[in-house]
């Protein structure tokens, strides 16, 4: 009968932090195999070494390369791949002479360990077993003595290979989180740490549970001093005071059409970051409670007093936040906030504009690709400038043959705008022109239509609607799946 593999766990480096199904394992297994740099010392033997016998069979399992440097034709990633065939095989004989092999893996054997790489070469082919140890993650929140992620926070595992910029986005984006495999790549983990706001906040643990053990701010660790075996941490945030700042910052940010789906990495991060959050009160409900934030939601239609108010609350030192729905910059928060900011009284007090999916790109996606070439966005609400300079500008758009991206068509106070800019419409378009009626995209109320234009009926636009009219070159396509797409060409005819 054939042997039995197991992937025997060590936890993060004391060995009485090994678990008793470890030890037991260990005492049973003919076999015990682990893996080692070429100078043969292997961290994982080490911490089980008082429990190994004379009689085991040891294999050590020597890795070609450390690092990706190397001149195997297939590059690292083919030597390393050599390696883990070669290596299998030779347990695969040991499991085929009946004997049980037991493979050390610091941490959890499957959580960034060598092991895995055995085990999904074997585990199809004989009995396996594997043994779940004390991570380096928990280690390191152990040691530190804070907690890691508490409540509904999200904690992000990275390793520390990442591109800079992945890792940026990652971790403005998340509550808390940990990096792994720093080493050589600690120099980048730092600036992406500083970049996305989260340097302060960070910690370094080194050689967590082991003799050697190092604890420090990341900020102030020697990037030359830094081994393969630490992690960077950023813990939880509940119960964290907030520094107090002479001068705050007020950053105006985009939550999208709907929900978190439509949120960028780096908006996810501001809105994190903020002391404050202001906002008409239906946006600021699609951002998470976050303990420790304050929340001033008011009315749709008090802009610049919400803008006047987030900007003295950053006057007095308060990282604030001013949610808009859509993107900031398309009639929506950020010229408010600027307005205002331009006043001489705040003129100290940073602002930063964060770009949100606007909703005409998102109904366009939903539709297809109707805004494929030049397009202009008008808004058909006459509250803020008169009728007719919105009939002015629509009579342009149409005569230049421009798709229209009709924001604010209507509401319950408006009702007659949508009739009146179909007719204006029809002057220069085709009855049969596709218009796109897109209500509620991304949101539980969902419904986009495709009309002719001249059957576009005002009674079913809302506020919450958005128009896309095409232009004389715009095509509505059924395709197989029966489904419609509309899509306006990138190539316009010669002469038109």
């Amino acid at each position: 009968m054939s042997g039995k593999l197991y992937g025997v766990g060590l936890g993060p480096g004391d060995p009485s932090l090994m678990t008793v199904r470890a030890v037991e394992i260990i005492g049973e297994a003919d076999v015990i195999a682990y893996h080692s740099a070429r100078h043969g010392r292997s961290i994982a033997r080490s911490i089980a070494e008082k429990h190994l016998r004379a009689d085991h069979i040891e294999e050590r399992l020597v890795y070609p390369v450390t690092t990706e440097t190397t001149d195997h034709p297939g590059g690292y990633k083919g030597a390393m791949e050599e390696f883990y065939a070669e290596a299998a095989e030779r347990l695969a004989a040991h499991l085929e002479a009946g004997r049980t092999v037991a493979v050390l893996a610091e941490g959890d054997p499957m959580f960034y360990g060598s092991y895995m790489h055995m085990h999904k070469r074997l585990a199809d082919r004989y009995e396996t077993e594997v043994i779940p140890g004390v991570t380096s993650v928990s280690a390191a929140a152990a040691r530190l003595g804070t907690p890691l992620a508490e409540g509904e926070e999200v904690l992000t595992i990275l390793p520390g290979t990442l591109p800079e910029e992945e890792l940026t986005a990652r971790l403005a984006a998340t509550d808390a989180a940990v990096v792994m495999k720093l080493g050589r790549t600690f120099p980048k983990v730092r600036r992406a740490m500083e970049s996305s706001g989260r340097l302060e906040a960070a910690r370094y643990v080194e050689r967590a549970t082991m003799p050697g053990q190092r604890l420090a701010r990341l900020a102030e660790v020697d990037e030359e001093s830094v081994p393969y075996f630490s992690v960077a941490v950023l813990p939880s945030e509940v119960d964290v005071q907030r520094p107090v700042r002479d001068v705050g910052e007020v950053v105006v940010v985009g939550t999208g059409p709907a929900g978190p789906l439509w949120l960028t990495p780096e908006t996810r991060g501001a809105l994190a970051a903020a002391d404050d959050l202001v906002g008409y009160t239906t946006y600021l409900d699609r951002v998470p409670h976050r303990p420790g934030q304050s929340r001033h939601g008011s009315d749709n239609k008090v802009e610049s007093e919400r803008a006047e108010f987030a900007l003295d609350l950053a006057r007095r030192g308060r990282r604030v936040a001013v949610v808009s729905g859509g993107d900031p910059g398309v009639f929506a928060m950020a010229t408010a906030v600027l307005e205002v900011a331009s006043q001489e009284e705040y003129a100290d007090v940073p602002v930063r504009v964060l770009p949100g999916v606007t909703a005409a790109n998102a109904a366009a996606a939903r539709a297809g690709a109707p805004l494929g070439h030049d397009y202009a966005t008008i808004s058909l609400s006459d509250r803020l400038k008169p009728w007719e300079v919105i009939a002015e500008r629509l009579r342009a758009a149409a005569a230049a043959d421009l798709v229209l991206a009709l924001y604010n068509p209507g509401s319950r106070s408006r009702t007659w705008q949508v009739g009146k800019a179909r007719e204006l419409l029809l002057e220069h378009r085709a009855p049969d022109t596709p218009v796109v009626v897109a209500r509620d995209v991304g949101g539980s109320g969902e419904r986009v239509r495709v009309v002719r234009l001249a059957e576009l009926d005002p009674a079913e636009v809302d506020m919450r609607t958005l128009l896309l009219v095409g232009s004389s070159q715009t095509q509505v396509v059924r395709r197989g799946d029966g489904e419609q797409v509309v899509w306006t060409p990138r190539r316009y005819p010669e002469g038109s």
